[in-house]
């Protein structure tokens, strides 16, 4: 294998962001990443909301509230430990066609590994199995906004996440500029005015409690 090619050179995936965030990541452990001795035992895996927007494709308040809500979903489920994939089930409030709870369902999956039925099925005898883990349409919220549920498997235990959505800061008329950028006729100005207010809209679904609401379950 040639120097270039050597997968322990970090070096050569050095990302280059346009914007950086302010935001904690999330550590989840993986038995099955454990087992097959890709992590230590006992080692989480570290999530950060770039590695979100790597799979969402782009930053906005869907992609941040995602991350959002399974960080503080997590947090008040585990507030001693580490969460764990393939003990977490994700009850999604609306459907897997609405344009908001599939795109937040969709990152949400990648945090927990929860997935419905052609999810990863664990090792030999089920070890890790993430099907049927996640589910829509799974109760009746008591709020329009985004809401999830997280459900430990092993405590029986389970909180609540709304993400208040509404209370996002709109941004002003300097959104309007997204159509002028994507035709290619936006002047440098107007880019960057588009930038600094749509990732100060991110960055504040990042930082803000207040746009969140944890509650308990009870059984």
């Amino acid at each position: 294998m040639s120097e270039s090619t050597n997968p322990s050179d970090t070096n050569r995936n050095e990302q280059h962001w346009a914007v950086e965030y302010d935001v904690e990541p999330i550590r989840i452990r993986d038995p099955v990443a454990e087992a097959l001795a890709v992590l230590e035992p006992g080692e989480p895996f570290v999530v950060t909301y770039e590695d979100l927007v790597k799979a969402a494709g782009h930053s906005c308040p869907t992609a941040s509230g995602a991350y959002r809500i399974a960080q503080l979903g997590l947090d008040a489920l585990y507030p001693d430990d580490q969460p764990v994939r393939s003990e977490i089930e994700v009850l999604a409030a609306g459907s897997r066609d609405d344009a908001t709870y599939g795109v937040m369902s969709r990152l949400i999956s990648y945090v927990t590994g929860a997935a419905q039925e052609d999810g990863f099925g664990g090792l030999a005898g089920g070890y890790g199995d993430r099907r049927n883990l996640l589910t829509f349409d799974a109760f009746e919220p008591d709020s329009a906004e985004p809401t999830f549920r997280f459900h430990r498997t092993d405590t029986d235990e389970t909180v609540e996440v709304t993400y208040h959505v509404s209370e996002v800061p709109d941004g002003g008329p300097a959104l309007g500029n997204l159509q002028q950028i994507i035709d290619g006729t936006a002047s440098e100005e107007d880019r960057e005015l588009f930038a600094e207010v749509w990732h100060s809209r991110v960055q504040a679904v990042l930082s803000d409690d207040a746009l969140f609401t944890v509650t308990t379950v009870k059984q």
